[in-house]
């Protein structure tokens, strides 16, 4: 008996000890998960339609415990909950359809694929693309890009008359591998308007959107029209305005190559056949 009551004796003197240390593990426990993780995001703001309306930027504070982790789903909580005025293109939020590309962070990207960074206190800076007119907010106007990119026909050539209803354009695997690297480009001109030729000679240069695209027609072996595309492009405005600074290669959300494509229109450009009508 008297060992018993020796061991419910020790029992009760050490309860004391631990009973702090488990009080405070609470106590801050309960602490951080009161505390909520904000973010900055600096905006740019403007609207035409009003009177004497300037551009500039506006701050919003989102709470990233109630936000998803991309800039996209930042944007669409700040319209949603804090200010429905504010204005941007999103579609599929899957980096497929390039309608949320926007300047984050100093770089061009899609917002639906950039990651909120909340390891920082910094300011998330986000703009429209740079160097394209701006119908509001965060929306670019892309009415010139499309043109550029209608300018170089984008779509299957033949000098042939093909029978209705029947797969006739068969290509070998070799073949079809050469279009890989180009065909995934969703035109969301992150590229485009990150390149200085393109600010300095917009009007004229096609941009490496538009190129990659041209070259990606113009090695597909179901074509028939390569001089003529290439024919197309044999000016000083087209592409020779590329001096391959590589900004669209190092700012592609796909991880596309244009300057490359670029720089390959080039090597065809020294060796092609002109044809006789330049005109397709």
């Amino acid at each position: 008996m008297a060992s018993i009551r020796a061991l419910s004796i020790g029992k009760k003197l050490m309860k004391p000890k631990k009973l702090p240390v488990i009080q405070a593990f609470t106590s801050a426990s309960t602490l951080a998960s009161s505390e909520k993780r904000m973010k900055t995001f600096s905006v740019y703001r403007w609207n035409p339609e009003k009177d004497g309306d300037k551009p500039r930027m506006q701050d919003y504070e989102v709470d990233l415990d109630s936000c998803g982790p991309m800039v996209l789903d930042a944007l669409i909580k700040i319209k949603n909950e804090i200010d429905p005025t504010l204005t941007f293109r999103r579609s599929c939020r899957e980096g497929i359809c390039g309608s949320c590309a926007m300047n984050i962070g100093g770089k061009n990207t899609l917002a639906c694929i950039s990651r909120i960074d909340d390891t920082s206190n910094k300011k998330e800076k986000i703009y429209p693309l740079p160097h394209m007119y701006v119908i509001k907010d965060l929306v670019p106007d892309m009415t010139h890009f499309y043109e550029q990119y209608r300018s170089i026909k984008p779509y299957l050539m033949r000098k042939d008359d093909l029978e209705e209803g029947k797969e006739q354009l068969l290509q070998s695997v070799e073949d079809r591998t050469k279009l890989d690297g180009l065909y995934e480009c969703i035109l969301c001109a992150c590229c485009t308007t990150s390149c200085p030729s393109y600010w300095w000679h917009g009007d004229k240069y096609l941009g490496p959107a538009v190129l990659m695209q041209a070259y990606r027609w113009m090695i597909d072996s179901r074509d028939h029209y390569q001089n003529e595309r290439l024919a197309m492009l044999d000016n000083h405005h087209s592409v020779y305005p590329c001096k391959t600074i590589m900004n669209c290669t190092m700012t592609c959300p796909k991880g596309l190559n244009p300057g490359e494509a670029v720089g390959k229109i080039k090597t065809m450009m020294a060796s092609y056949e002109k044809p006789k009508e330049a005109a397709i």
